[in-house]
């Protein structure tokens, strides 16, 4: 069945032929009543046209409340759908507070079943001590006249599910009559999990805020100084050791730049280091990860410091969180240390060279006194050898004399070269290291393998360096034959225009790195000592072979460092 509206009856030339029609029969009807009697055909005409107009009249009239009730019907059924699967709980009462209406939602928020709770008292889902002051609220409600209340406009209410269980909800309340009577709709949301959240919420607030205020003491209790800048490099926190190490009050500091604290001519730096810092993303940077820093006090005072730089981001904004310690003391220690080991080395360098002198004069007055003595000697002997009777005894007596005199010239000799090879002097270091490898391999049993490169360097060298490597020489080749137990050894010394540079090495065992260190190896850091006080390098570890290898290397200007 069509509604009018929906029909033909709405199109303009519809609706003008039938007011034309209305218009002529009401016309008629005039005409008829006026002049009925004189033609009674025609007032019988108008009247039974009257009764079919009156007729279809009634007849649209009828089909438009069926229209109207089916449309009536449908609404009612997709506002049921609709409010059947709302989400939210949707309970109507009347007058009386007796539901009318309990959607599905409701039925899961209470554990009820619809048609358990339709026609009976909403109270049953309301706490005992709340049943009083909600019929008073409704009542109050109900006279106001107002139509609707939202969520939120009230606190917290509390309801009861049917297994006794309370819960808090919140809700929105509209009255609306129908029917002569008022009914009252209301809109209910379990706030079990908010209200839980809101209390999980406020306890976090709360331990944070402990927290907060525990880190507050922490960082203001530091023996360290904790300073904390924004992306501007403007103070935002200064505790207390800050104050007492840059001599200025926390009031004084904050919100104005660092730059303040750095002496002028590290700021441009620093300012750049913080951003690069910024840039890498790293968290953190410890302290002793770059070297010493300078900082100002506020008096003009200078002051070496060590730092370490954290950044976080906090509301969308970085900050740069720097701790900073006065390392004046321990500056002043290591300059110190430094200038007593400078002093230490140097005394070692004097002793050792007072060493040396003392060995070639040694080994001067025993090549040249006593070795013109022993000579003379066996000159002497020669003679009374030719002088003395031949007989058996008298010979072998002379003969043993001219042996033990020989010894003690090579026993001379030996010693007077162990002192200090006089052709080190003489000739240069090519000359001595190739006589001291050709004695060991000798002496020794061990294979050597010299190499020699730049002779004009190793000839020329200066006496300190040559003394140097040749005593560094002459010690490796004794711990290879004391300690290594090799069959070989390859040498290389080679001069150039700057330094002298040496490697040794051998197949033996090989050097333990806890062996380097040992107190014992006294041998091995006067080597050390005396090659780093002339400015050189020196360093031992396990050879490719399996043995030892050591490497060196003395500048030829005899650099001493400080």
């Amino acid at each position: 069945m069509t509604s009018v509206k929906q029909s033909l009856f709405r199109h303009p030339a519809v609706l003008g032929a039938g007011v034309a029609a209305l218009i002529a029969l009401l016309g008629s009807n005039i005409v008829a009543f006026v002049g009925g009697m004189q033609a009674p055909w025609l007032l019988g005409t108008v009247i039974i046209a009257d009764m079919l107009v009156i007729g279809a009249g009634i007849l649209v009239a009828a089909r438009e409340v069926l229209v109207a009730d089916q449309r009536t019907e449908a609404t009612q059924a997709r506002l049921s759908a609709i409010v059947d699967s709302a989400m939210d709980a949707i309970i109507t009462v009347d007058e009386e507070q007796n539901i009318v209406l309990f959607n599905r939602a409701a039925e899961r928020l209470f554990r009820c079943a619809r048609d358990q709770a339709l026609g009976g008292s909403l109270e049953r889902f309301i706490p005992e001590r709340f049943r009083a002051a909600h019929r008073a609220h409704i009542q109050h409600f109900s006279r106001t006249g107002v139509s609707s209340r939202r969520m939120g406009d009230v606190t917290t209410l509390w309801a009861l599910r049917t297994d006794g269980e309370e819960f808090p909800i919140e809700a929105s309340i509209s009255q609306a009559a129908e029917g002569g009577r008022r009914l009252f709709t209301v809109i209910l949301r379990d706030v079990t999990l908010r209200k839980q959240a809101e209390v999980d919420a406020e306890r976090l607030r709360g331990a944070l805020d402990a927290a907060q205020a525990r880190l507050a003491a922490i960082v203001d209790s530091a023996m360290d100084a904790v300073i904390t800048v924004d992306e501007q490099q403007n103070i935002v926190l200064f505790n207390r050791a800050a104050e007492l190490l840059f001599r200025l009050r926390r009031d004084q500091v904050i919100g104005t730049p660092l730059d303040r604290l750095l002496p002028p001519r590290f700021r441009t730096g620093h300012r750049a280091h913080v951003d690069r810092f910024g840039r890498t993303g790293v968290t953190s940077r410890k302290m002793g990860d770059v070297t010493t820093l300078w900082a100002l006090r506020a008096d003009g005072e200078e002051f070496p410091i060590e730092a370490s730089i954290s950044q976080a981001a906090e509301g969308g904004r970085r900050y740069f969180t720097v701790i900073l310690r006065d390392i004046t003391l321990r500056k002043q220690a290591e300059d110190a240390l430094r200038e007593s080991q400078r002093e230490l080395r140097e005394l070692s360098a004097r002793v050792l060279e007072a060493r040396e002198e003392e060995k070639t004069l040694i080994a001067r007055e025993l090549h040249d006194e006593l070795g013109q003595l022993l000579t003379a000697l066996k000159m002497d002997l020669a003679w009374l050898r030719e002088r003395m009777s031949s007989d058996g005894e008298t010979a072998d007596k002379l003969a043993e004399m001219g042996s033990m005199l020989d010894q003690t010239v090579s026993a001379t000799r030996r010693i007077s070269a162990d002192l200090r090879p006089l052709m080190l002097d003489d000739l240069g270091l090519a000359d001595a290291a190739n006589w001291l490898v050709d004695d060991f391999a000798r002496r020794s049993g061990i294979h050597c393998e010299l190499k020699l490169e730049g002779d004009g360097p190793l000839t020329e060298a200066p006496k300190p360096v040559a003394t140097a490597v040749y005593r560094a020489l002459q010690e490796s080749l004794t711990n290879i034959a004391r300690h290594s137990g090799a069959r070989q050894a390859w040498i290389v010394l080679n001069g150039g225009d700057e330094a002298i540079e040496m490697q040794v090495e051998d197949d033996g065992r090989g050097i333990a790195p806890e062996e380097i260190g040992k107190a014992r190896s006294l041998g091995l850091k006067g080597m050390r000592e005396r090659i780093h006080y002339l400015g050189g390098s020196f360093e031992i570890a396990r050879a490719p072979r399996g043995g030892t290898r050591l490497r060196l290397s003395v500048p030829l200007d005899r650099t001493v460092p400080a």
